[in-house]
């Protein structure tokens, strides 16, 4: 039986996908063997975690030639800024202070505040994204951020005021030390948040293709309620973003007995009327899932009987195991369509679909296109609006697949 990460009590299984391979690692070179490990999610009965059963190392995952920008979407831009304000408001009435962000990514974020001269530090693994924040006038750690990364920075810097990490804390197993490092770094009255894709979300949508091997961890208020208790924080808002399919915002501070609002209420007892704190309530995931996966592959086989071509948009991560899962590879989607360049000329993890341009994809016009990136839906609907105006239609698949 696996252990859990958090607390060391056995795992009760929901789903095992099965083989998966670096959901982010597209191959250039077919005849080269890809890495593949097990890709198993589990409930921990007694802290509350959803978390992946096995993870792969991260040096696999969050390496040099890492192939996410954050900047690439237009969304993500407002998105960040919004957050960037925000801090800038809460911090203008302290004389100098220090804003840390983990997982600092292009710089997306904290150049907003490197911009208001406001003292700060990006802690961000993937030295290639580190190395765009630092071009955007950011300060850059290139590290893996932990307890012992927490005391060097408080030597050198001293503690913050805030502390904050956007999709970034899901992606890291040893979350007790991150956690300790928080503690150790942040000031007494300072405030630490970070915002993931929301628990309830996936269950309620069946968004499974937000497990994946970066995605370690699935958070609930419920078990971050938990996990911020064990290291001496508490848990005192919750607020939900629109990004990433349905994300939630958890902000934490030291000690206990701070004022905490109404919302951490009102979620944490939505959560446990849809019995996220037992395994109950993962019960028909798994068959949600199939059925998806089922629907998806007989819907572009009876397009491609057609003899009509149909394309995907976005070479997101998390379509690796969708893709997989749903046994669907270049037989049933002819091109990828991305904007990364690190990606383009490559072929999907495992699937081995071709990675074209955008502008193949303009210059094509594909009667059918899979959105991989759903989770910028309604930007990508305004974008093609010419596309959708000459017939094409997109294929979306959560909470269900449909054409539209």
């Amino acid at each position: 039986m696996d252990l859990c990460k958090i607390c060391d009590h056995g795992l009760e299984t929901i789903i095992s996908f099965g083989e998966m391979p670096i959901s982010n690692r597209f191959v250039s070179d077919l005849t080269t063997d890809e890495f593949f490990y097990d890709l198993s999610l589990g409930f921990c009965p007694k802290c509350l975690m959803v978390q992946l059963e096995n993870c792969v190392d991260p040096d696999m995952m969050f390496n040099p030639d890492y192939a996410y920008f954050s900047s690439i979407s237009r969304a993500m831009e407002g998105h960040f800024k919004e957050m960037a304000d925000e801090i800038i408001v809460s911090v203008s009435d302290r004389p100098r202070p220090f804003v840390v962000e983990l997982g600092t990514n292009d710089g997306i974020m904290l150049k907003h505040i490197a911009e208001r001269g406001v003292p700060h530090l990006g802690v961000e693994p993937s030295a290639n994204v580190g190395a765009s924040a630092r071009e955007k006038g950011v300060n850059i750690l290139v590290e893996f951020f932990n307890s012992k990364c927490a005391s060097e920075i408080m030597d050198s810097h001293g503690q913050a005021d805030i502390i904050c990490g956007a999709n970034v804390m899901c992606h890291i197993e040893n979350i007790n030390s991150v956690f300790d490092g928080v503690r150790i770094l942040l000031k007494p009255e300072g405030e630490f948040f970070f915002e993931d894709p929301y628990l309830s979300n996936i269950i309620q949508k069946t968004s499974f293709d937000q497990i994946y091997d970066e995605h370690v961890y699935y958070f609930s208020g419920l078990a971050v309620s938990g996990l911020a208790k064990r290291h001496g924080l508490e848990l005192v808002n919750m607020v939900p973003q629109e990004v990433h399919g349905g994300s939630m915002r958890y902000y934490l501070k030291k000690g206990s007995g701070n004022p905490v609002t109404n919302n951490v209420d009102f979620f944490l007892s939505q959560e446990k009327a849809l019995n996220l704190d037992s395994l109950e309530g993962y019960a028909s995931f798994k068959e949600r899932v199939d059925k998806i996966c089922s629907d998806f592959r007989n819907v572009l086989l009876k397009i491609k009987a057609d003899g009509k071509r149909v394309a995907a948009y976005g070479a997101t991560s998390k379509s690796t195991t969708l893709l997989i899962y749903s046994k669907v590879g270049p037989g049933l989607i002819d091109y990828v369509s991305d904007t990364t360049p690190t990606k383009i000329g490559k072929y999907t993890p495992g699937t081995h679909i071709p990675v074209k341009s955008y502008e193949h994809f303009l210059g094509d016009s594909p009667p059918y296109t899979v959105l991989l990136a759903w989770n910028h839906k309604a930007e990508i609907l305004e974008k093609e609006q010419e596309y959708r105006k000459g017939g094409g239609k997109f294929i979306t698949f959560f909470p269900e697949v449909t054409i539209e």
